[in-house]
Order: structure tokens, then sequence, then C-alpha cells
């Protein structure tokens, strides 16, 4: 099997789900109508919650996620509420810790304690459980669009993943939230524009069904927009993990400039850049299948997802699908690992599946590592996907995949010959041998 692995490319870039990700054609419902970026009921529903959230003038918890699109998301909607009206002093924001999600028993307590009556949950993936607080008093919205048909009990949905071309969350909650306030298309545009790049990449065209950003774009140019998505990824992609300096960053700054001359922002990204840099050359091992390249690092920060998409956009083989970054180091005793599907896999039929391909290999095992790799494996997009599980597991995992192996030779295929000795004696060889 010929495998071509060339470096990386230096720049720092997201590589774009594709130049015309926005081409698909929505969904429509039983009378014709475009169903995007989700169920239009969902969408009313979510906006009625905003109004009672600030007419009650209660304590309200947002929980972004920790990357540009949910911090994006998270900053849209503290505004929005402000617009409607909620004091500012009501508003705290709860952000999880390093390797966690809102689903852990330690998170949930944390929330429990700030005695919210509101809960907006944004960008944090979704699966089954009890509900986001234990609490009956409190209600709780979640806007998503990972893949999931699973929430937690009781919480209102607006979820945006079985609607293509699936919008990411800081672009759905924009389009929830712009018709609350005849002001928040204009002040928070870019916001929208940082987290949809953030998720989608830099090259992404703003076509139908997508918003039309041109508004947004003659005050700030998409280079501008871009360095602010890696300003706001960097922090939390760091060994400290400074989320919160992100968090601040965005919701106090009136414009990309703000956001741009902040030091401590600055000097992430340079963090994270030396990182990426220091551990994107490490060299792919492949599944015997040919199918999955592996590449195994290990560091503190959260490089991984970079490390992946970069690679994907350079490993090229007839048989390659998906591209796997292990990180060892990232949390003590697990393996985060982060996938993305080769750039010359992207249009192949039937398209490629990461979440079902890793449960594919999951389940070649005959014991029970299925149960032991755990909720946190395979989660995210079918394009985009990850996971943290235990060192153990994952290294079965990989002995699953075989990796490392030579794949098989074809059935057959002939054996090679070896080179036939030549008869000729009196060569150049014997003769400096002899001298």
């Amino acid at each position: 099997m010929k495998r071509k692995a060339e470096s990386p490319e230096p720049a720092a870039r997201k590589a774009a789900r594709g130049n015309d990700y926005c081409s698909v054609q929505p969904k429509r419902d039983s009378l014709g109508n475009q169903i995007w970026p989700a169920p239009e009921d969902q969408m009313i529903a979510a906006r009625a919650f905003f109004r009672e959230c600030a007419k009650a003038q209660k304590p309200t918890l947002i929980v972004p996620d920790k990357d540009a699109d949910g911090l994006s998301s998270g900053v849209i909607v503290h505004r929005t509420l402000v617009k409607l009206g909620l004091d500012s002093k009501l508003l705290d924001v709860h952000l999880v810790q390093k390797g966690s999600n809102i689903h852990e028993e330690d998170e949930r307590k944390v929330m429990l304690e700030k005695k919210p009556t509101f809960v907006i949950v944004l960008d944090q993936g979704s699966r089954s459980g009890p509900p986001v607080i234990d609490d009956p008093d409190v209600k709780s919205l979640l806007i998503d669009h990972h893949l999931s048909d699973e929430f937690p009990k009781d919480a209102q949905v607006v979820s945006a993943c079985h609607y293509p071309p699936v919008a990411p969350t800081s672009l759905v909650t924009f389009e929830i939230c712009k018709d609350l306030d005849q002001d928040i298309a204009q002040e928070c545009g870019y916001l929208c524009a940082i987290g949809t790049h953030g998720d989608l990449g830099n090259t992404l065209k703003w076509e139908p069904p997508f918003p039309d950003m041109t508004e947004t774009f003659k005050k700030h140019t998409k280079k501008a927009v871009n360095d602010c998505v890696s300003y706001i990824n960097a922090p939390r992609r760091t060994g400290t993990y400074d989320v919160v300096t992100a968090w601040k960053a965005l919701l106090e700054a009136k414009d990309l400039k703000e956001i741009l001359s902040n030091r401590r922002l600055e000097e992430a990204r340079r963090e994270i850049n030396f990182e990426v840099e220091k551990h994107t050359h490490t060299p792919p091992k492949f599944s015997k299948d040919g199918k999955i390249a592996v590449l195994k690092i290990n560091t503190q920060a959260q490089v991984h997802p970079v490390i992946a998409t970069r690679w994907a956009g350079h490993l090229k083989s007839k048989a390659l699908e998906i591209v796997m970054v292990a990180n060892y180091g990232y949390l003590p005793g697990k393996v985060n690992f982060s996938c993305r599907i080769a750039r010359c896999a992207r249009d192949r039929d039937p398209p490629v599946n990461i979440i079902e391909s890793l449960k594919v290999v999951a389940d070649l095992d005959t014991t029970d590592l299925v149960q032991r790799l755990g909720s946190s494996f395979a989660r995210g997009h079918k394009e985009a996907s990850g996971g943290i599980v235990n060192t153990a597991e994952f290294e079965e995992l990989c002995l699953l995949m075989k990796v490392g192996e030579k794949p098989d030779k074809p059935e057959g295929e002939p054996p090679k010959k070896k080179p036939e000795k030549s008869p000729q004696k009196n060569t150049l060889n014997n003769y400096f041998r002899k001298a």
C-alpha cells in the first residue's frame, strides 16, 4: 500500500470543511418550509425561555463550552438577556474544569451551589442523564449541534445536529437571539462569525441558508475574525487551562481590536504555537487496513485537535479515512484523542462517519472494552470526533486497530522474486575489495 505522509505546513490555520459547506440543501417539513438551523418550534420555545428569564429577574447561569464557538454563544446570550432587561448582576457563568464536562458530579455540584433559577447550556455536547441541576425548580435550556438524540432529563432543547448544513452553536444562538432585539444582529454579528469560523474553518462561504453577514464583514475583516478565533481558543489549550481569560476578554470587548490587543491572549497563542510546532512532526502509524492514521503525542497543552486538523489535510492514500491524534499528557492516566476525516476521504461514497468507525473498532473486542471505554468515547460529530479514555483501554483500542502492522498482501499476488546474483565475478566491488 502506498502511503504518502507529508509534514504539515507550519502556518497555523484550521482547514474549512469544504468551501461549499453551505450548499447542502436543508430539510423541509411537510408543508415545504425549510428547517434550519433547527426546528422552528424549538427556536420559538427558546425565545420564550429568554423572555421568561428576563422578566423573572432571577439568578441565571450561563454554561458555555470552552472554545470560540461555545464562548461566543455565551456572550451572545449574555448581551441578549441584558437587552431584554435582565439585571447583569443576576447573570453568572460556569466554566467546566480541564478534562471535565457538565455531566460530571463535581460540575453539577458547583452549578447547584450557585443557586440559579435558569440555566442555559451552550455547545457542551449532549447525552442522556439526570437534570442539568438537581433542583426541580430550576429551568434549563440546552442549545447544541453535536450529534445526539439523548439529552439531560427535563431540559428544553434546541439541537441543530440533524439539519444540514449543520450550524455551530454560536450561529444557532445568533439566529434565536437576533429576533429578540433589533440591536443584536449588529452588535453580535462578529461574535457569530468568530464562533462559526472557529468550528467550520476560515475559508467558509457565507451562503444561504447561512445568514447574510455582509454588514459584519464590512466592519470586521475576515482576517481579524480568524485571528480572534486563535486568540480566544489559545488560553483553554494551554497547560494552565485559562478559559476564564478568554471569556472575560470576549465579554468585555466592544470590538475585535480589544481582543487582538489583549496581552494574555497573545501570550497564550504564542505558547500554543510553540507546542503545536514541537509535536506536529510526530510520524504517524497506520492501522493494518490503512484506514486510520494514529499519531501519539505527550503534552499538557490541548493541541491534539489542531494537529489532527493539520495532518488530515496532508496525509494521502487510497485507504486512509481518519487521522487520530492521541495525547498521553493532557490528563494523568488518560488519553485525550481527536479525530478528523482525511481530506482525501471527504468525498467518499458512502461518507466517512468517524463515530461509527470508532464504535466498529471497539465492537471487535470480545470482552467488556465497550463498557470500559465509557460515555466519553467517540463524542462530537461524524466529521470531527474524539474522546477521553483510560490509557490502558486506549492501548487495547490500538491493538484492535492493529496499529503499526503491515497490511496483508492481496490474494493471488505472487511473492516478489529476489534479484538474481550476477554471474560476473570480475566486478568493481571485488576489484576494490582485493585492492
